[in-house]
């Protein structure tokens, strides 16, 4: 091997291993990529199968397990505490496509038979009804059985507004947050998103709840494996062009 041939590859020992090391990134991210795919595929599934059961009891809230038990399909027997319900703000899907409808959710405590309080996302209600005497008609009085999915206390994201609870103002549904400015004690660590109630015409109105989770791993494993075959490509063009530079320079 020649002097110029030599030091061509000693020229490529370093982009070489830049390369190796951008290529196992690269590699890695991908197959990370096709994990998280099999697990939300496992997440949809489950959130599927268990939102579409047949409504059960919720677990005690001694023994709640969020992974396991959020999404289930459950049913309560009490009543509510309309006196105490809680507006948070949001949208809904509005009847043209495209369009939402702001308002708010009605979150009211509701006194199980068996003992303790649940939050109930009893549903939407748009923001010229906000006030309690514009929808009399959907209050609901006396004892009531509730089926709907378990949901997690939300927390509040980055851009979300802060609550003033001296005003009523709330801006995620935040169960804890919420049972303590309403004064409620022994209520349980999740709340129900109320079912909707077919040929429904008063408000607030339930089943708002969309199991529409994105899975788009494959695509973005697919972004990262390009990636990495482009990486290849470029450097064995690279590497192609200096050792046939040193070669033309050796018979020149």
């Amino acid at each position: 091997m020649t002097g110029s041939r030599c030091a061509a590859w000693r020229d490529l020992v370093a982009p070489g291993l830049a390369s190796l090391i951008a290529l196992a990134i690269l590699l890695g991210l991908g197959t990370w990529q096709l994990q998280r795919k099999a697990w939300k595929e496992d997440l949809i599934a489950r959130i599927l199968q268990q939102s579409r059961a047949e409504p059960v009891a919720p677990p005690a809230p001694d023994t709640w397990n969020e992974a396991r038990d959020e999404f289930r399909h459950v049913r309560v027997s009490g009543h509510f505490l309309n006196d105490r319900e809680t507006l948070v703000h949001g949208l809904a899907a509005g009847e043209t496509p495209g369009r939402a409808l702001q308002g708010y959710y009605v979150l009211t405590p509701f006194a199980r038979v068996e003992g303790g309080t649940v939050l109930v996302n009893r549903g939407f209600v748009p923001t010229e009804l906000k006030a309690k005497a514009d929808r009399r008609d959907g209050l609901v009085e006396g004892p009531a059985v509730v089926t709907g999915i378990l949901r997690a206390s939300e927390a509040r994201g980055m851009f979300v507004p802060e609550p003033d609870p001296a005003r009523g103002e709330w801006f995620n549904r935040d169960v804890r947050g919420i049972a303590a400015a309403r004064g409620l004690t022994d209520v349980a660590p999740y709340l129900i998103e109320a079912d909707a109630v077919p040929g429904q015409t008063t408000w607030p109105r339930g089943g708002q709840l969309r199991v529409d989770l994105p899975n788009n791993h494959l695509q973005y494993a697919f972004t990262w494996f390009g990636l990495a075959a482009c990486l290849v490509a470029v450097f064995s063009v690279f590497a192609w062009r200096r050792l046939h530079d040193a070669d033309a320079s050796r018979t020149a």
